[in-house]
């Protein structure tokens, strides 16, 4: 799958941060995806001591087997030399010119995308997940491990107990427990879903860790511990 281009990468950072402020106006929070069979975790590392990105995409058949496994229908992995600085508020052009990448190499079409890091719950409402789904215009979601803005009560300590991140009074995604006694992680909308949806197929897509299995599993490949 091959997206068209959506605009160019290359931007110095004040450039970077008004381009986000626009594009952010493009993000639809209210669902629009049709059936779900192939859900696709994505997740960035680096290599070389950050010279050079690797974007890693594992595409899962929906709905899990009885067992509750999740069965793999491919994985991709893209290496590039990275084009940004880290620049706090602006991982995703450091990140998702290698994630588009390796979306353009897969061969099965994903209906859902979950991304390991932030959705709208950014300073400018453009988190990676937001980002990969405007250029490639799929619903998505962002499952991170920590906080980048806004405020928060502890949630329960149960498993699916949830508090709302709130940024001025925006509501920007949810703080999940995601599994009894474990740190919470960070779930917000990307593109063309409801935060509602977004913790749904967060819960549903658990499996035995913290993480959602698509972003675990992609986390792992992007990690190189797989």
């Amino acid at each position: 799958m091959s997206p068209s281009p959506l605009h160019d990468w290359n931007l110095a950072p004040q450039a970077a941060i008004e381009l986000q402020k626009r594009l952010a106006g493009r993000v639809e929070l209210e669902d629009r995806l049709g059936p779900v069979s192939r859900i696709a975790g994505v997740d960035i590392g680096f290599e070389q001591g950050g010279e050079i990105t690797r974007a890693a995409v594992v595409v899962l058949a929906w709905p899990p087997v009885a067992t509750g496994e999740f069965e793999v229908v491919e994985q991709v992995v893209h290496r590039e030399p990275t084009r940004m600085p880290y620049i706090p508020g602006l991982l995703s052009f450091r990140e998702v010119p290698a994630a588009l990448a390796a979306f353009a190499r897969l061969t099965t079409q994903p209906e859902l995308v979950m991304v390991d890091g932030q959705g709208i719950a950014h300073p400018r409402r453009l988190g990676v997940a937001s980002h990969l789904g405007l250029w490639l215009d799929l619903p998505t979601l962002g499952i991170a491990k920590s906080r980048l803005c806004g405020r928060h009560a502890e949630p329960g300590n149960e498993k699916g107990d949830w508090t709302p991140l709130k940024h001025g009074e925006d509501t920007i995604g949810a703080v999940l427990r995601s599994r009894t006694n474990v740190k919470p992680v960070f779930v917000s909308p990307g593109h063309r879903l409801s935060l509602p949806s977004a913790l749904d197929w967060a819960m549903a897509c658990l499996g035995r860790t913290k993480l959602p299995e698509p972003t675990r599993l992609a986390d792992r490949l992007a990690s190189r511990r797989g």
